[in-house]
């Protein structure tokens, strides 16, 4: 009994697989999917400025400040962008803009073993390196998932 239940506090992992919904700095779409109990996938598909992104995210995932059911992640992956130069703050009128870039994240969620829901709060840097270049360190986020 001892053994199982270290096996179990030292696992980060409360879900396989979460889809939800993200709103922040760019919002839309979320799947996160385990690999085992720490790392996972996480894809990505938002807008922002009459646009899109996709992105893909390997994370590692440890448990935050010995509490049952939160944990804090980070990771690395990349992203691909389309954007309207209409809305964008640095666009031409009548211009697309793609990017294609290096994305990093940081982030904490909590995952409720009441009711299947987890909830996130990341932030998310970009370092672009074709197309609109430079650093971006403005994009944060509030996920819902439901779990299963």
């Amino acid at each position: 009994m001892l053994t199982v239940s270290i096996l179990i506090s030292s696992n980060a992992q409360e879900y396989k697989t979460g889809l939800g919904f993200r709103a922040g700095t760019s919002s839309g779409l979320t799947v996160k999917h385990f690999l085992g109990s720490k790392p996972a996938f996480e894809g990505l598909l938002t807008t922002k400025w009459d646009g899109f992104d996709i992105t893909g995210l390997y994370e590692l995932h440890n448990r935050a400040f010995d509490v049952v059911h939160l944990n804090w992640y980070y990771g690395f992956g990349g992203h691909i962008g389309f954007w309207d130069g209409n809305n964008t703050p640095w666009g031409e009128p009548g211009s697309t803009y793609a990017v294609i870039g290096a994305v990093g994240i940081l982030g904490i969620e909590y995952t409720f073993s009441e009711v299947p829901i987890n909830l996130g709060l990341d932030w998310k840097p970009v370092l672009n390196v074709i197309g609109e270049q430079g650093l971006w360190g403005d994009e944060a986020a509030f996920s819902i998932r439901f779990v299963f």
